[in-house]
This record gives structure tokens, C-alpha cells and sequence, in this order.
């Protein structure tokens, strides 16, 4: 099957563009879905505006503060309750998944310790998101360029969270600028690795800008590859464009229209 793309709404709206009329225009490029990173006070607008088009929303933020994560047991009663919230949310509106994040690293805690309290606090909410079908997805970001002290840096530690809570609704947000950064042998690591990914983000590197022949990654390949593993969730695009935004969006999709 064809993958099923993502616009992260926020990057690419023109100052004085309507949702309404970037939404169309996504919809006549051929995306199936746009993104969110925090609910705004657009929020409502933002989900009626996708729906008019016939986009799914497919992610939103799951509860706040990235450093400040579920690697620290004081902020599980904060994050239960804004993932339960968020979950209600999302469920409402079929958004398939909220994004959860580590937090950065702390002092005099190892990492199986970080792990133990990501999964614990996972595991106060994943009966919730598996009754109401929604997925938590926990970033993987690196923490070499952009994030210093993220504790979710790497996939094999992701996918140890996901193993200590394992259920069905708790998984990854396989970022692929960031683990190309932190990793690189993306595509075994996808394939290895598939059943915890529930949402995937692009962009190119270095730079986090356009997917052209400026930068290291064959989206195309890294594209194919995922199709072909038979994933049916979303390829969300989050770069920022170099140039034209609507442009850069026509071309993104025609780069990944893989399948």
C-alpha cells in the first residue's frame, strides 16, 4: 500500500492563509492527514476545518514540558492527568495517536531506572488509551543537536519502555532526522522494530529543511521501505521549507508518494 502522509500544519500555513485553504490545498496535493504540536485555541477550528477536507488529524501533543518527562516519578499525577484529557480529545475527534516524551536525563538515575519510571507512568494510563483506541506515541529525538539531556534518544531504549508496558497502545514516534542523527541503519531499525512504531516524522539532514540533494537521506528508499512493511498509520512531514511552502509541500509528497 501507498504510505499515508502528513503535513505538520503549523510549518507550512502562509501568513494570511486560511486553515480552510491550506487544508484544501494538502487535500489536492494528495495528503491524507495534517498535525498539530499543541492544542491552540484553534484547536476546534483546526480539527472542523481537516474534516470538511476529509484529513485525519493525525497527532497532537499528549501532555507538556519535554524535559520535564515521565523519567521523573514526581510528574506522573501532572502527565496521567493531561494524557487522560488529551486521549479524551483525541478519541472525539479520531486522532490516532498523542505524543508523550522522556524528558531529559537525571542526575544519579541509570538508565534501566528511567526506563522503569517511563514505563510506570505509561502503564496509570495505557488501560485508558487502549479503551479508548488511541495511541501514545513517545518521541524518539536526538540529543546530540537539538535536544541536549533527551533521554529518549536512542530506539533500542524506546522500544524497552514499550516491552516493560506492552500493550497495544503504547509505541514510538520514529523521527527519522533524529535518528538518522543518533543512529543512522534506519531502515533495518524500522523494519526490526515496526510493531512499537505508531507514527513516523521526516525531515532532512542535516539542516532539518527540504528532503532534496542537499542533504544525506533517500526518502524515497526510507519511503519505500516502510510501505512495503504493510505500516498503516501516518508519515508526518516536519521540516521547515527553505523556500515556497506550498511548493515545498508538492514536493515532499511527490517524493514519498511511495508504495
Amino acid at each position: 500500500m501507498r504510505i499515508k502522509q502528513s503535513a505538520c500544519y503549523p510549518i507550512f500555513k502562509p501568513s494570511g492563509m486560511t486553515h480552510d485553504e491550506l487544508f484544501g490545498l494538502c487535500r489536492e496535493i494528495g495528503f491524507a492527514a495534517v498535525e498539530m504540536w499543541a492544542r491552540g485555541p484553534d484547536f476546534e477550528e483546526v480539527v472542523a476545518a481537516a474534516k470538511k477536507h476529509k484529513l485525519v488529524v493525525a497527532s497532537m501533543i499528549g501532555h507538556n514540558s519535554l524535559p520535564d518527562g515521565l523519567n521523573k516519578r514526581s510528574n506522573h499525577d501532572r502527565i496521567e492527568a493531561e494524557l487522560r484529557e488529551s486521549i479524551d480529545l483525541a478519541a472525539k475527534h479520531g486522532v490516532p495517536g498523542v505524543i508523550c516524551f522522556s524528558g531529559n536525563r537525571q542526575p544519579f538515575q541509570s538508565d534501566l531506572e528511567a526506563i522503569e519510571a517511563c514505563a510506570d507512568g505509561l502503564k496509570r494510563v495505557a488501560p485508558y488509551a487502549e479503551k479508548k483506541g488511541v495511541n501514545m506515541n513517545m518521541e524518539l529525538l536526538n540529543s546530540k543537536v537539538d535536544h541536549p539531556g533527551y533521554q529518549c534518544d536512542h530506539t533500542a531504549w524506546g522500544v524497552a519502555v514499550c516491552e516493560k508496558v506492552n500493550s497495544p497502545r503504547v509505541k514510538l514516534l520514529f523521527d527519522i532526522y533524529h535518528m538518522q542523527i543518533m543512529e543512522g541503519d534506519l531502515i533495518r531499525t524500522i523494519r526490526d522494530n515496526l510493531k512499537w512504531i505508531g507514527h513516523f516524522h521526516t525531515a532532512g539532514n542535516p539542516g532539518r529543511n527540504d528532503m532534496d540533494d542537499t542533504q544525506e537521506l533517500n526518502y524515497a528508499g526510507i519511503c519505500r521501505a516502510i510501505a512495503a512493511t504493510g505500516y498503516d498509520l501516518y508519515v508526518g512531514h516536519e521540516f521547515k521549507p527553505k523556500g515556497d511552502l506550498i511548493e515545498a509541500l508538492r514536493a515532499v509528497f511527490a517524493l514519498c508518494n511511495q508504495g
